[in-house]
């Protein structure tokens, strides 16, 4: 019998001589991968990640099982293994998305842009963000409440990089007399904290107001007061 990579599986002499190596736990084939092919290897890595989110953002990353991931998308225990390591990088690449699509937003914020209405836009799309995934906004929240054990490299890094890049822009709109003078870090702060607010509390939202962000009138009625409460904060205003 030949022996494939040391993490691989022994296989026969015939698939072997093939060059091919069968994937272990973690591992991929070698086989050449047509576009179809690699289609259907996203989708599926997809479909973990999203049956992964709503497990982990109810029972965090160590009252999850491997298992609850593999049942609820629908695949095996080893077939979940062909296309994730472990449970601790199904988790981590939850978390990478899920950065990356709450970070959208902020990327849309340009400096050749209005400096009001694009604050005001941006606000609008971090309460569609916490509305449309309430799910991903307090997953996102636990790992920061633990200490980010997991993403506090992407937070150092990517998210660090935006924040200042766009933290540049709103101190060059303060400079320019665009924006009345406020702290770039703490604006964006602000911002957060109140549009994931409604995702992240939403029980507690439920409990005081019988209602939420799936309710039409009751997003848009947050959009508009939030966008009034920090917009009244940065904007120009004539001399008394």
């Amino acid at each position: 019998m030949a022996r494939a990579a040391s993490t691989g599986r022994r296989i026969g002499s015939g698939a072997s001589a093939a060059g091919a190596v069968v994937p272990g736990p973690g591992r991929r084939s070698v086989y050449p991968k047509t576009p179809r092919r690699l289609k259907q290897i996203e989708a599926k890595r997809s479909a973990i990640l999203d049956a992964a989110l709503g497990l982990f953002s109810r029972n965090g990353l160590h009252g999850t099982t491997v298992e609850q991931i593999a049942e609820q998308a629908a695949v095996s225990k080893t077939n979940l293994f062909y296309y994730f390591a472990s449970k601790e990088e199904v988790y981590v690449d939850v978390l990478r998305r899920l950065l990356d699509q709450w970070l959208a937003p902020l990327r849309a914020l340009e400096r050749d842009s209005d400096p009001v209405k694009g604050i005001a836009d941006y606000i609008r799309r971090k309460v569609e963000f916490s509305r449309s995934h309430p799910e991903a906004s307090r997953l996102f929240c636990l790992e920061i409440v633990q200490g980010a054990p997991l993403l506090r490299r992407e937070l150092e890094t990517s998210l660090k990089e935006l924040v200042d890049a766009k933290a540049a822009v709103i101190r060059e709109w303060v400079a320019q007399g665009r924006l009345a003078p406020v702290d770039p870090h703490h604006l964006i702060f602000s911002i957060w904290a109140t549009t994931q607010h409604y995702a992240d509390f939403a029980v507690q939202i439920d409990a005081l107001l019988d209602t939420g962000l799936d309710d039409d009138r009751f997003a848009e009625e947050a959009v508009r007061n939030i966008q009034r409460i920090i917009l009244d904060g940065v904007r120009i205003r004539p001399p008394a």
